[in-house]
């Protein structure tokens, strides 16, 4: 397969799935579309910020990613002809959910309340 196909399909559909999730945020509530966890479908103040923090981070990370995916496709194809292209995207998902679990636990405890400052 060719290494820019290849790029564009693993690394360029979770920036337009990230793309999604920052336009169109689920609004509700749901089993089907958005950041679920236990913690996050508990309220609808923990999913609205986790859903918000988990798109930004998302959309960040996967431009990030895309972009210097891109990049190393012109300098070395077959590099990013192999697990490249997957291995940075499944970094691009481990850093959103961690960024956005870092968040969630710092605002919110266990029981999805609202932590409040001291």
């Amino acid at each position: 397969m060719d290494a820019l196909i290849y790029v564009l399909s693993i690394n360029g559909l979770i920036f337009l799935i990230s793309l999604a999730f920052y336009y169109v945020p689920p609004k509700n509530i749901n089993k089907i579309y958005g950041y679920k966890t236990h913690r996050t479908m508990q309220n609808k103040n923990c999913w609205d910020f986790a859903n918000h923090l988990f798109s930004i981070t998302l959309l960040k990370y996967s431009g990030i990613i895309l972009i210097t995916s891109l990049v190393l496709t012109f300098l070395n194809p077959t590099m990013m002809s192999s697990w490249v292209p997957m291995g940075l995207m499944i970094v691009t998902l481990f850093i959103a959910v961690m960024i956005t679990e870092k968040g969630l636990n710092e605002n919110f405890d266990q029981e999805g309340n609202r932590k409040t400052k001291k």
